[in-house]
């Protein structure tokens, strides 16, 4: 999961693909508006129809339905709830990665280490974080200084690096999975499993839609 600093334009897409989401509802903290908390919702939430959704893009869409009552909300509802939802639960799962002193772009570049299971490019881990080449030059450099990824210079060409874990690395991504997992368990606990499973095949047929547009491989990042 997604959570960082210096992302590249397909990123970038993605953020924009919820701009205006639910009328500028983006999360814990977007740059649309201060902080809310889970709980918080927009003025004028009070008062609404018995049954209808009670969380803040329901309040919001609610607002702009009784001053533009022309235009389709619908769009709105979906994506303001998914960029919420992503920014709440980014903001509690990057916690375990803050005890240890690292950011959601960097452990994003040691799990793909970890995941893949053998050395990598840093052309190569680029794609699998979506990140610009720079940033994940300026990332290697610091979990390099931290013991945690080793780089060695390809024996044909000098000019191209492999990137490898470290036992330190390979140990603190290992012990960080745990927590990460178990609190994931703990957010979902509130549907059951046919309701996980509806929204994750929800999810994935949205998701391979964009990565379609944007020409991704759905090989990478997992």
């Amino acid at each position: 999961m997604r959570n960082g600093s210096e992302r590249d334009a397909t990123s970038d897409a993605a953020a924009h693909a919820g701009d205006g989401g639910a009328g500028g509802v983006r999360g814990a903290s977007g740059a649309d508006g201060p902080a809310t908390s889970p709980t918080s919702s927009p003025a004028g939430a009070a008062g609404s129809a018995p049954g209808a959704p009670r969380d803040t893009v329901a309040a919001v869409v609610r607002q702009w339905q009784a001053v533009r009552p022309d235009i389709d909300t619908g769009p709105m509802e979906v994506i303001g709830r998914i960029n919420r939802c992503a920014a709440l639960l980014q903001q509690a799962e990057d916690a375990p990665l803050r005890r240890v002193g690292l950011t959601r772009p960097e452990f994003d570049l040691l799990g793909a280490l970890r995941r893949t299971g053998h050395e990598l490019t840093p052309g190569e881990l680029a794609r699998e974080t979506f990140s610009s080449g720079a940033a994940v030059t300026k990332r290697l450099k610091q979990l390099q200084e931290r013991d945690l990824v080793d780089r060695r210079a390809d024996t044909r060409d000098r000019r191209v690096s492999h990137v490898g874990l470290t036992a330190t690395g390979r140990e603190l991504v290992d012990s960080i999975l745990p927590d990460q997992l178990a609190y994931e368990t703990v957010v979902l606990a509130g549907l059951d499993e046919n309701g996980q499973g509806q929204l994750s095949d929800l999810l994935g047929e949205l998701l391979a839609q964009l990565e379609g547009r944007l020409g991704l491989s759905p090989g990478f990042r997992g």
